[in-house]
């Protein structure tokens, strides 16, 4: 017989840690690159992200709090999302510390910077994969009785596209060659994807 730990959110979980983001993951990671009015740059890692459509390709990632990352998107109507793996980990992890509005985070982590094309920012030189996003909507998330939160998702569609092409064999992209990481649970979890765990399914019919 199956035993259940049952318990509902609104009256506290009754465990050591919060359980919820070690059951849904592990989770992409949305490392937002993006840019102040005032031209101070701007990166932070974002555990509430996903691609959301094909076509437009749409990336959407939630915001705990309106942080300088959704008010730097709101002010320039664009980012850029850096793909985060095994030999950015560390950088990436030191671009979430909580800083003043005026620090670089880029310099803060020695990251190397490159342009992007077609928006007026940033992006991590040594990322295989970047999205250049405009955003098409930014939305105040709300509870079920329709009480808003200081919770903000934030959706962009990606405008512009770079791979690193020794991602790619005979023109297909190779996911476990980049080593991206992913979020687990608990207070420093994260996860590698490695060729060693692929399986493959087909869709029936």
């Amino acid at each position: 017989m199956t035993e259940w730990h049952f318990y509902e959110p609104r009256d506290g979980h009754r465990l050591p840690h919060d359980p919820l983001n070690a059951m849904v993951a592990p989770r992409p990671i949305g490392w937002i690159s993006s840019v102040s009015a005032d031209g101070v740059r701007n990166i932070a890692p974002y555990s509430f992200f996903n691609l959301v459509n094909y076509t437009p390709p749409l990336i959407a990632f939630s915001s705990m709090g309106w942080k300088d990352s959704v008010a730097n998107i709101e002010a320039t109507g664009a980012f850029v999302w850096n793909l985060a793996t095994r030999d950015l980990a560390e950088a990436m992890n030191a671009t979430s510390a909580t800083v003043a509005a005026d620090v670089d985070e880029f310099a803060l982590a020695g990251l190397a910077t490159t342009p992007s094309r077609l928006v007026a920012l940033e992006r991590v030189a040594a990322s295989p994969v970047a999205f250049e996003c405009k955003l098409t909507q930014l939305i105040r998330l709300r509870d079920r009785h329709g009480a808003d939160l200081d919770q903000y998702l934030v959706i962009g569609e990606a405008i512009g596209i770079h791979i690193d092409t020794a991602m790619l064999e005979d023109g297909v992209y190779q996911t476990a060659r980049a080593r991206p990481i992913l979020r687990g649970g608990g207070p420093a979890d994260y996860f590698e994807v490695t060729e060693a765990n692929l399986f493959r399914m087909r869709r029936p019919g």
